[in-house]
């Protein structure tokens, strides 16, 4: 038995809508996962590296209107467990394999940002008729080499203060607005709990030694979304060329004047493009 259900849940609230903080296991560890939404078809959402569930809190009521979402911690990272592990792609496909199994999920939305982008593509590639449609925001998979903005994130999560954390979240976004402070608090605390800093540190390397993921791209026919913010600091906008050659069916979204992560910086917009995609406007 790889894994179970648990009924151990917690109501939250955000932006007035319920959500429901729930809890499974798998491989004997414990795996936080958010929950909105009552509908037969399921939209998954994966964060990007160093981040947790929260990351999609802008857009996670807007989607909930029209399915069930589901958004995971993944394994490493946010309030799920922490194990000694290697955390390579293939480790993070496999572990989205058995959310989807022990959750109940068939044939999902997806969609991934950053790492989880990469993440997504992976696991899409390998399972080619366990995702209807895919969305990949601004993935990681080709760019090797870091950009300043990475490398203030990475000093973030290896020495997490307030100061730290501003300064990597301001560099993110360049849009020269204020951070919420509730993201640099959040960041802060999930950092500082046990393991995090070794799981953020193994899936960097597990990031720089992996295959370039244009060469596992072709293989996907699920239709694709692409979505980039046109002024990414971290990964710069110029990839987006090789995931829309690589890709059989994708739909590119320049999102204008928007850093790293477009669903937090334009929520609405980010929505509408993704409700119009999956055909749910």
């Amino acid at each position: 038995m790889i894994a179970k259900l648990t009924n151990t849940y917690l109501p939250i609230i955000i932006e007035a809508k319920t959500v429901d903080e729930k809890f499974l296991e798998i491989d004997g560890n414990k795996i936080r996962y958010l929950e909105s939404g009552n509908f037969d078809k399921t939209l998954v959402l994966i964060h990007g590296l160093g981040a947790s569930a929260e990351r999609w809190e802008q857009v996670m009521p807007i989607f909930a209107e029209k399915f069930r979402v589901m958004i995971p911690d993944l394994i490493g990272f946010g309030y799920s467990d922490k194990p000694l592990a290697d955390y390579t792609i293939e480790f993070f496909s496999n572990f989205l394999e058995k959310f989807f199994l022990t959750a109940n999920i068939s044939c999902p939305y997806l969609i991934g940002s950053s790492l989880g982008g990469q993440i997504s593509a992976e696991f899409t590639a390998s399972h080619p008729n366990d995702v209807d449609k895919l969305i990949l925001v601004s993935p990681s998979g080709v760019m090797k080499q870091s950009t300043p903005a990475l490398d203030a994130y990475i000093m973030a999560a290896l020495y997490p203060n307030e100061q730290n954390a501003k300064n990597a979240f301001e560099m993110m976004e360049a849009s020269g607005e204020s951070i919420d402070q509730k993201i640099v608090d959040n960041f802060v605390e999930r950092m500082k709990l046990p393991n995090a800093k070794l799981a953020f540190m193994s899936t960097i390397l597990g990031l720089k030694n992996a295959e370039i993921i244009t060469k596992k791209l072709p293989s996907i026919s699920t239709q694709t979304m692409l979505i980039w913010g046109s002024e990414d600091p971290v990964i710069p906008i110029q990839y987006a060329d090789d995931f829309i050659s690589s890709l059989k069916d994708c739909r590119f979204v320049r999102m204008d004047g928007c850093g790293h992560t477009p669903y937090v910086q334009d929520p609405q917009t980010f929505s509408e493009k993704v409700l119009d995609f999956l055909g749910a406007n």
